[in-house]
C-alpha cells in the first residue's frame, strides 16, 4: 500500500473502524453505542457508515428487538484486512520517522 486508505483515512470512520476492530470478529454493536464512543450526532455517523458500507467495509442490519427499531454494524473480513492494513502502513511511516 503506497498511499493511505481514504475511506478510513477521515477522522469519524477511522474512529468507527478502530471501535469495530475492537470487538471479536463478526460481533455486532448497536448504532447508539457506537454513536457515543465516535462522539458523532446520528446523521453524521449514518453518512459516515453508508460510506463504509458502500466499500464493503462494514455491514448494518436493521432489525426489531421487540417493538423497537435497532441498527447494528459489524465489520466485514474485508474491512478488518483493510483497517490492518491502514494500521500497518502508519507503522510503516512511523518507523521511517524514527
Amino acid at each position: 500500500m503506497d498511499t493511505l486508505d481514504e475511506i478510513i483515512h477521515q477522522p469519524v470512520r477511522l474512529k468507527i473502524m478502530a471501535a469495530l476492530k475492537a470487538l471479536p470478529a463478526r460481533e455486532r454493536i448497536e448504532f447508539v453505542r457506537l454513536r457515543a464512543i465516535v462522539e458523532a450526532t446520528e446523521g453524521n455517523l449514518g453518512a459516515h457508515l453508508a460510506t463504509l458500507e458502500k466499500s464493503g467495509y462494514i455491514e448494518v442490519e436493521k432489525d426489531f428487538d421487540g417493538k423497537k427499531p435497532r441498527t447494528r454494524v459489524s465489520l466485514t473480513a474485508s474491512g478488518r484486512r483493510a483497517f490492518e492494513r491502514y494500521v500497518s502502513h502508519l507503522r510503516g511511516i512511523l518507523d521511517g520517522a524514527a
